[in-house]
């Protein structure tokens, strides 16, 4: 599903869990599973995250997904941040930029502003992507109407059952079929006790409520995907979640992982 971080026995298999982000230029060409092709002016919020010096031109340098939460506010997976995916320090990207305002990357529909600064999570262990959030600045602001609310704790978003939705560019198969128009797939939120059987904590790839969600889909088939990471979940027009990690891409038994936004402080001491 996402560049490998872990390898477990799971029975006679070997569990393999990936975060979802794009370690390699050809990795940062992929789309959300079993989805289907949505307008970006019925979601403005979703935003991709571009550096074509890493990732070449071909479809805009698209790696990572994000969501606009404010005008000059960006939440992404931190792990879409890391040096071996941008291949330097995110302090040194000079050419790191947010998509806005446009549904296929090839076209010129929307705008793309610099980051001016980014902050990750200073709880984001890279080991078990626990706390996988960072925050982007914009060197110019986008309209007050891109912006999403973030649901708080407690909200009905979080509750097993809920039917939520995830945006992203990234791989439509799990096989590498990289269509470049946004897609978005409905997937169903997940009991705790869920997530954890499907990720277990003698796993090199544990569930941890804390900090993360899962949502899936009971037959299989929806979910996101590589270069998915840092995109959106969202329950009516609330974001609870961003793409972070999962065993696959699609598979009945194997959810995917997200960050819980209203569990993660972002700067400021805020939490959603």
């Amino acid at each position: 599903m996402r560049p490998s971080i872990a390898l477990a026995a799971a029975g006679a298999a070997a569990l393999v869990v990936v975060a979802l982000g794009a370690p390699l230029p050809a990795a940062a060409e992929e789309i959300v599973i079993g989805g289907h092709a949505v307008k970006i002016s019925d979601s403005p919020w979703v935003v991709a995250l571009s550096s074509r010096d890493r990732f070449g031109g071909t479809r805009a340098g698209q790696f990572c997904g994000g969501v606009v939460i404010a005008p000059t506010t960006v939440l992404t997976a931190a792990h879409c941040l890391r040096s071996d995916v941008l291949g330097t320090d995110v302090a040194h990207a000079r050419d790191l930029v947010v998509i806005a305002g446009r549904t296929d990357l090839v076209s010129n529909e929307g705008q793309e502003i610099p980051v001016s600064a980014a902050w990750t999570n200073p709880g984001y262990d890279p080991k078990t992507n626990a706390g996988d959030l960072a925050e982007l600045t914009l060197a110019r602001p986008l309209p007050a109407s891109y912006a999403i609310p973030v649901a708080g704790a407690g909200d009905a978003g979080y509750a097993d059952g809920a039917q939520a939705t995830v945006y992203g560019w990234g791989d439509t198969s799990g096989g590498g079929s990289y269509p470049t128009a946004l897609r978005a797939a409905p997937v169903t939120v997940l009991s705790d006790q869920a997530c954890v059987r499907a990720y277990p904590p003698n796993s090199d790839g544990p569930y941890l409520a804390a900090t993360m969600l899962c949502a899936g889909d009971p037959r299989g088939g929806h979910d996101a995907c590589q270069g998915d990471s840092g995109g959106p979940l969202v329950f009516q027009g609330r974001l609870i979640g961003l793409v972070s990690w999962g065993n696959g891409c699609g598979q009945r038994a194997y959810p995917g992982v997200y960050s819980r936004v209203s569990a993660i402080a972002r700067p400021g001491g805020a939490t959603a």
